[in-house]
């Protein structure tokens, strides 16, 4: 039978194979430092950008209010300081943006004090956001503080993200993290002045201490993540609860879920939290313009219809959901390659995870910030599995390589 030889192969064809070879090879020798390199670039630039291009979202007045308002006692003068300080630090049109809506809930808070006044428990019981834009507008811009905050926020989250793959000697898997960073909006959350990215860099410290055994950081850095985010309690709780159903000793881990639940009460008391029902229903069902006394009562329509209702926009609006999903395919898929976590790493990817389904549950609402500090450290306990997963698959393509026999093929 006669075969056709095969085609030679032009300059241009034998140019980009030696080039694609030349750039395997290159990553395969240097792939932890450049991971490492491309990852910290990225974050560089996500700070660069939460300081240059801000989001200048609502939430910015009430927080600049709860931060001063020892200051002024007084609920129109509160009110006045917030709304000027905010219009002196961003531009008109997003002054415009955030004071007025048409007539709705917007332009009614801006030209109400009362109302405005009364929203300030569901923000007030960010104590920890709070004090440090108090003391940090003490010596700068109130605005530009906010803005810091975040910037400071993006280098901390980055700096243990790459201390964390550096001790599981992942750095190759740099660049895959920082792609996971980009699909969860790590950028939207490092542009908002808002206390998400603060409390996330917290809780991936202490869940960083916890990996590696350091009991006091993980209790003082869980602890605080919790008072920058007091929803975060909603994880420790199942956190602690799966440390006792399988006998896990960290001490660390208990003692500041024990802290953050003392203290959960005593700061919605002090806060003037208006409760878990008014404030979903605030959030979820319908904004309330004035939260002094608002008391609707529970109605499970009412739930199942936010519940749906954010359901149905986490799918299709935020990211959340399916970074979830990448989470636990990436741990099916070591764990059926025989790499599977080992029982301290395991116990908290599964707290993660049920953390994110729990907090839903209890407070049904679709925004991906709400949920990103659950989102990246699954990724990062799996880093351990994957590359040991990597390097049998590179192993055993090396040793097919050694049997191959030269020679025409029949």
């Amino acid at each position: 039978m006669l075969t056709k030889s095969p085609l030679a192969k032009n300059p241009l064809d034998r140019l980009t194979e030696a080039g694609l070879a030349w750039g395997e090879g290159t990553y395969a020798r240097l792939a932890a430092p450049i991971g490492a390199a491309a990852f910290a670039l990225y974050i560089l630039l996500t700070a660069f950008t939460a300081w240059v291009m801000p989001d200048a979202n609502w939430d910015m007045l009430p927080y600049l209010a709860i931060a001063d308002e020892g200051t002024y006692p007084d609920a129109q003068a509160l009110h006045d300081y917030a709304y000027s300080t905010v219009k002196a630090g961003v531009s008109a049109g997003d002054y415009k943006m955030l004071t007025d809506d048409g007539g709705g809930f917007r332009s009614h808070m801006a030209e109400n004090a009362a109302d405005f006044h009364s929203l300030l428990g569901m923000y007030r019981i960010k104590f920890l956001y709070a004090e440090i834009l108090s003391t940090m507008s003490s010596v700068m811009s109130p605005v530009e503080a906010m803005r810091l905050i975040s910037v400071l926020s993006v280098l901390l989250f980055g700096a243990i993200a790459l201390l964390w793959l550096r001790s599981e000697r992942a750095l190759a898997l740099a660049p895959l993290v920082g792609a996971v960073l980009i699909m969860a909006d790590f950028g939207d959350a490092a542009r908002a002045s808002t206390p998400d990215l603060l409390c996330s860099a917290l809780f991936l410290g202490g869940l960083y201490a916890y990996v590696r055994g350091r009991e006091a950081a993980t209790a003082i850095l869980l602890f605080l993540a919790f008072m920058a985010r007091p929803d975060n309690i909603v994880f420790l709780a199942i956190f602690a609860v799966l440390l006792v159903v399988f006998r896990q000793k960290a001490w660390g881990a208990l003692a500041g879920f024990a802290a953050s639940f003392v203290a959960y009460f005593v700061i919605s008391h002090w806060a003037h939290h208006p409760g878990w029902w008014p404030h979903l229903w605030f959030s979820s069902i319908e904004q309330h313009y004035n939260m002094d006394g608002f008391e609707p009562p529970f109605s499970i329509a009412a739930y199942l219809r936010a519940f749906a209702t954010s359901l149905l926009r986490a799918v299709s609006l935020n990211s959340w959901v399916g970074v979830s999903v990448l989470a636990l395919a990436g741990w099916y898929t070591a764990g059926r390659a025989g790499f599977g976590l080992e029982r301290r790493a395991g116990i908290l990817f599964a707290a993660l995870v049920l953390g994110v389904l729990a907090k839903f549950a209890v407070f049904p609402i679709h925004d991906t910030r709400i949920y990103f500090p659950n989102l990246i450290p699954p990724f990062l306990l799996l880093a351990t599995p994957l590359m040991a997963l990597w390097a049998t698959v590179t192993r055993g393509q090396h040793r097919n390589a050694m049997h191959v026999i030269p020679g025409e093929k029949s």
